[in-house]
């Protein structure tokens, strides 16, 4: 972890958490729910292995541009002209994928419990609702979060962070002002600018699919997991707890 620069100003009122990548690899939740499209399109009739893998291979090109399951389609040698049948089902399955279980990264459980009995935490996340708390709940981190807000409710795709919007919404929602939390994520361009579009400051954690990612914008600090940057916003709110995981 490198060194916390000083903190100027009030200390945080709460915390704002960002859900993939940052308290649970994403990459087991897409690995999940290409095999079930894969599934869903060996019972259509296509070649199910080839979709699968040709849908993996787009998510690990980037999860959050959309249109990925068109992609795979035709990168799995599925006609152009077929896609208007062979999305939706598919689109569905995905849609519906809700593992049993999603592991958190080590020590997050421990660290974000000690983190919500200091300060009031909320989760801002991106993407379906219907995913996202599919994904909430497989990691069993819901009862430690008292709010939990999916930007695409407010407004899809162009609610997503960095707007700030939903990180307003659920600061209001936390009882505290928008420039009073700590947003602690994975994502410079979107948890850190989020952050910045509020007036507030961001711990980023650097692991997970943008892990290789400069720090632009510049976060207040950056650590390398979650308990780490969870120690430093304890020690911002007169809570010292010692790193964990």
């Amino acid at each position: 972890m490198s060194a916390a620069p000083s903190w100027d100003g009030p200390p945080p009122l709460a915390v704002v958490v960002d859900l993939d990548d940052t308290l649970y690899p994403q990459a087991a939740h897409l690995a999940a729910a290409a095999a079930d499209v894969g599934a869903a399109a060996a019972a259509a009739g296509l070649d199910g292995p080839a979709v699968r893998a040709a849908l993996a291979a787009e998510l690990a090109a980037g999860s959050d541009t959309g249109g990925t399951i068109d992609r795979a389609l035709l990168a799995a040698g599925v006609p152009a002209a077929d896609l208007p049948r062979c999305v939706p089902p598919l689109v569905a399955a995905f849609t519906a994928c809700a593992p049993d279980r999603l592991a958190p990264h080590p020590g997050v459980p421990e660290a974000l419990a000690t983190l919500a009995a200091a300060v009031p935490v909320g989760c801002l996340t991106d993407g379906n609702p219907v995913i996202q708390q599919a994904k909430l709940a497989a990691t069993g981190l819901g009862p430690l979060l008292r709010e939990v807000l999916v930007t695409d409710a407010l407004g899809g795709r162009a609610a997503r962070k960095p707007a700030p919007a939903g990180l307003l919404v659920l600061a209001a929602r936390l009882g505290v002002p928008a420039d009073r939390v700590l947003v602690i994520g994975d994502r410079p361009g979107k948890d850190v600018a989020v952050a910045a579009a509020v007036g507030a400051r961001a711990i980023r954690v650097r692991q997970g699919e943008y892990a290789a990612a400069p720090d632009v914008p510049a976060p207040w600090a950056t650590t390398a997991t979650f308990p780490e940057a969870a120690a430093l916003a304890l020690a911002l709110v007169g809570a010292a707890v010692p790193v964990a995981g």
